[in-house]
């Protein structure tokens, strides 16, 4: 009997190599269904807390809970088998300390069997990220635009428009990165800025409203599919599953009311004595 080989997944080693090479490739998901839809394209899934408003309608992301984190990571694994899957830590599973933030990433890891962890914040995060790190947690950092600091930023707003704010964009990139980051999301940043960046740091730069010159790019998977009816002015809308399912919803409504659906071949008959 011969033993084939299981598809190796994708790491977080795999996805620090493509520096200044082949541009990384990702998208969202949540679900098991749309994580084995894109798996096959993508470098590396990433379960973010956006679920907060894609799954909960939730206005911003700061409600999302750790357990809520681990269930859609579990999902996401078992619809997938070769892309890195990535899982958002939550407002509140990492600020306090180094030690909380390993704490909860080894919880993330350990119960969804994914292979990194991403969380929010520069310069002030660089000890955590370097703590994690030496523990055996492949982290990925997220710096401008980040949306679990909504509250303070006094809403979501494009960084980088002063010299001030490039500075510290840069100096926050620079940090996370050398702290150990293997990749880091650019989010909201103004163009030049980011290329910048994507230049300086030896992390890859996944890119989302930032620059083409960075390493990659990530979407939430329902904006870029046309499921949301406002998007953000960086995403574009590769499809129109909206108008999809509206058409098909209407078409369901009309023949239950008109008596068409079910028919003889959606019922079960007798069976035969």
């Amino acid at each position: 009997m011969s033993v084939q080989n299981k598809l190796r997944r994708l790491t977080a080693v795999d996805i620090a190599k493509r520096k200044g090479g082949e541009k990384v490739v990702s998208l969202t998901a949540y679900h098991a269904h749309t994580a084995g839809i894109v798996d096959q394209y993508v470098d590396f899934i990433l379960v973010g807390d956006s679920l907060g408003n894609v799954m909960h309608g939730l206005e911003t992301t700061v409600p999302v809970t750790l357990e809520m984190m681990i269930l859609q990571g579990l999902a996401v694994m078992r619809g997938s088998s070769r892309a890195l899957v990535v899982v958002d830590m939550p407002f509140g599973s990492y600020e306090e300390s180094p030690q909380q933030a390993f704490h909860n990433a080894a919880r993330i890891l350990k119960e969804t069997g994914a292979g990194a962890v991403k969380l929010e914040g520069g310069k002030h995060m660089a000890e955590t990220v370097a703590f994690m790190t030496r523990r055996g947690v492949p982290v990925m950092g997220h710096v401008g635009l980040t949306p679990q600091s909504v509250n303070t930023m006094g809403g979501f707003r494009v960084q980088g428009r002063s010299e001030e704010g490039q500075k510290a964009l840069e100096e926050d990139a620079m940090a996370i990165s050398e702290a150990g980051a293997f990749a880091i999301v650019m989010e909201g940043i103004v163009e030049p800025v980011a290329r910048r960046i994507t230049e300086a740091v030896p992390a890859v730069t996944i890119g989302i409203g930032a620059s083409p010159a960075c390493d990659g790019q990530v979407l939430v998977l329902e904006d870029m599919l046309g499921l949301n009816e406002w998007v953000p002015k960086f995403v574009r809308k590769f499809g129109s599953l909206r108008a999809h399912i509206e058409e098909a919803v209407a078409a369901y409504a009309e023949a239950v009311r008109e008596e068409s659906f079910p028919g003889p071949e959606h019922v079960y008959g007798e069976k035969p004595k």
